[in-house]
This record gives C-alpha cells, sequence and structure tokens, in this order.
C-alpha cells in the first residue's frame, strides 16, 4: 500500500508538485502574516526618518529647517510647515501602522507622502519610492489583518 502511495507521488507531474507546494506556502504565508510584515517595514522606513528630523520628541532641528529650506523644496508649503508636517507624520503614523490602528487610511498617508517625495524631491529614487509604495498599496487593499487593532476593533 505504501509503494502505490510513493508510486503515485513520484508520478505526478512537475507543475502538480509545484503547485501543491505553492498552495502549502499560500496557507502558511498568508495575508495576516503579509500584512504584519508589510506594516513593520514601512513604519520601520519613515519613523527612522521622521527620527533624523527631531530631538527629543518633536523637537525639529534645524538642519531639518535647512532641509526643508533647500533640499527639500515642496511647492505651495512653507518650509517650516513641511519640516512639522513631515516630522509629525513620519512619528506618528508608523505607531499607527505597528498598532494596526487605522492601517488602510495610515497607509494612505504614507503613499501621499511617497508620491511627494517622489514627485518634487528625489524623482530619481523611483525604484526605492516604488518599492514603498507596493507595500503600502497593499495594506490600502487588503488591511491590517488579523493581528491588528483594527480587526479587534471590528474595522476593515
Amino acid at each position: 500500500m505504501a509503494s502505490t502511495t510513493i508510486t503515485a507521488t513520484a508520478r505526478r507531474s512537475p507543475r502538480t508538485r509545484w503547485n501543491a507546494l505553492a498552495d502549502r506556502v499560500e496557507r502558511w504565508v498568508g495575508h495576516d502574516v503579509l500584512a504584519v510584515v508589510a506594516r513593520l517595514s514601512i513604519a520601520a522606513v519613515f519613523f527612522q526618518s521622521g527620527r533624523t528630523k527631531v530631538e527629543g520628541l518633536l523637537t525639529i532641528t534645524e538642519g531639518t529647517y535647512e532641509l526643508f529650506r533647500s533640499e527639500y523644496r515642496i511647492p505651495l508649503i512653507p518650509p517650516e510647515i513641511a519640516a512639522h508636517l513631515s516630522a509629525g507624520i513620519e512619528t506618528f503614523v508608523p505607531i499607527l501602522l505597528v498598532l494596526g490602528l487605522a492601517t488602510r487610511l495610515s497607509a494612505f498617508v504614507l503613499l501621499g507622502m511617497t508620491t511627494v517625495i517622489e514627485v518634487f524631491v528625489y524623482p530619481d529614487a523611483w525604484p526605492t519610492h516604488l518599492s514603498w509604495a507596493a507595500i503600502q498599496l497593499y495594506l490600502v487593499a487588503r488591511g491590517g489583518g488579523r493581528l491588528s487593532v483594527d480587526r479587534a476593533l471590528g474595522i476593515r
């Protein structure tokens, strides 16, 4: 009986075996795992960037103001306001993502920030920004998963 099972398994086509393996991987690495990894990874990128702009909790450094006056020039927003907006978003939105609270909205806010950075600040950094956008779009579309405050609150 055992040899019949082994023979039947051995006779399955490479495509059938591959698809069976893919099914197992999809069950193991489902949306909930991907959502946690996506939330933590994109949160880390933005939180670390935000920490370079401030001293203490939210005291904007003079160097940050200078960067927004010279290198990070964003049209229609004065550099001082842009510096505060950036530091605030990069500090608090990642915390929401780590918790999985307002996940879709938080990811959408960071997607907007990524777009502004790409268009107005570093247009040649599109490969990096595209990888960020892929993570953000995934979270906007699929939400924070089962391991999130959103789910605990019944928020899709």
